[in-house]
């Protein structure tokens, strides 16, 4: 593999750097094990890919950019929409999309069809899905959820309010700790990166896929485009970071790893919180796999009421970027409404369509 931007590339490992890579892991953790507890895939696999990929993109790009799970298909998957052998369909198809768009360059052509109003209802529709999952989950110990939201509100009165999905994370796994004891560092099982379920092509894989692509073309692709030119002066194209999701997710998805991009909210988040060099992916893709080797005994104990505040908070965050950054807020709700009462996949083609008839009007 070549390295385009290493003349402009540089590595600092100052606390700067350790501090941006946990901006950027505060969205990623809860989610991944999230999927861990409540499918087929296994924790310590996924940390690995991310890690790795954490690494590879990197020093390829030469600057703090994300390696993020493709939140709709996360929310479909954990609210048991799809099955995970869908999710695999449904990753392994995307990737070559990706992969198709990126090398003929049609991104910028895509995105003349897929209005920013459509991608912004298409995450208010998952940040929907999202709290509802996080609700159910939510009611199984409504004391423990009182304690986790006693913990949001005294960070949000600190003003750390970007924190609280991370600091419940933490707080559930102490209390898994506290059940099992410190773990035993274990070498994750090779066997788990080829127990594939059996997968399924059906319409639940479509509907997954049109929801994914409507974020991952509008918020992984071209929105981090603008970030890293804006954040680090550097000139990477949409079309290059969907060649380089296509192909992660091409050589990860079939040996255990969660469906991954580059989100713009990891880019921002890592810059927030003092990234300024790939350093930042370096700690954290160690810091990934050295959790990978720590995480076993301790994800069967994780809390699932808990995983329902996480999961709740995420929708929040979510929806709210979907909403405030919109346009037309009342058709961002009817895509959004659209998509967890029916399916995000319809809502997305529907509101596609009401677009371009709207533009021509």
């Amino acid at each position: 593999m070549s390295f385009p931007f290493r003349e402009q590339t540089t590595v600092s490992l100052s606390w700067n750097e350790l501090t941006g890579a946990i901006g950027d892991s505060a969205t990623v953790l809860p989610v991944v094990v999230a999927v861990a507890v409540l499918t087929e895939l296994s924790l310590p696999v996924m940390l690995v890919w991310f890690g790795v990929f954490q690494v590879v993109w990197g020093l390829y790009y030469g600057v703090p950019i994300s390696v993020e799970p493709m939140k709709a298909f996360a929310a479909l998957v954990i609210a048991g929409t799809i099955s995970t052998g869908e999710l695999v369909v449904a990753g392994l198809l995307l990737a070559g999309i990706l992969l198709a768009l990126g090398t003929t360059r049609s991104l910028e052509t895509v995105n003349q069809y897929v209005d920013d109003t459509v991608v912004r209802g298409v995450q208010l529709g998952v940040a929907l899905v999202l709290l509802e999952t996080g609700v159910d989950l939510g009611v199984s110990d409504p004391r423990l959820v009182a304690v986790a939201v006693g913990v949001v509100a005294v960070l949000a009165l600190l003003g750390y309010s970007g924190q609280s999905a991370f600091a419940v994370f933490v707080l559930g796994a102490g209390i898994a700790l506290a059940e099992t004891g410190i773990p035993t560092p274990a070498v994750p099982a090779v066997d788990a990166m080829f127990m594939l379920p059996s997968m399924t092509l059906s319409a639940q894989t479509a509907e997954a896929i049109l929801a994914q692509i409507a974020v991952t073309v509008g918020n992984a692709a071209l929105a981090t485009s603008v970030l890293l030119a804006d954040y680090f002066d550097r000139d990477v194209s949409a079309d290059q970071l969907s060649n380089s999701m296509g192909l992660m997710n091409l050589a990860a998805v079939p040996f255990g790893a969660f469906p991954m991009c580059h989100g713009s909210g990891g880019v921002a988040g890592k810059y927030a919180f003092g990234a300024r060099t790939s350093g930042a992916n370096l700690i954290l893709g160690a810091g990934y796999v050295l959790t990978a080797f720590l995480a076993v005994g301790v994800i069967a104990a994780y809390p699932t009421a808990l995983l329902g505040v996480i999961l709740v908070l995420i929708a929040l965050q979510l929806g709210w970027t979907g909403v405030s950054k919109a346009d037309d807020v009342a058709v961002v709700a009817a895509i959004g409404g659209l998509g967890v009462l029916v399916n995000l996949g319809l809502a997305f083609v529907l509101g596609i369509v009401v677009q371009q008839l709207r533009a021509r009007l």
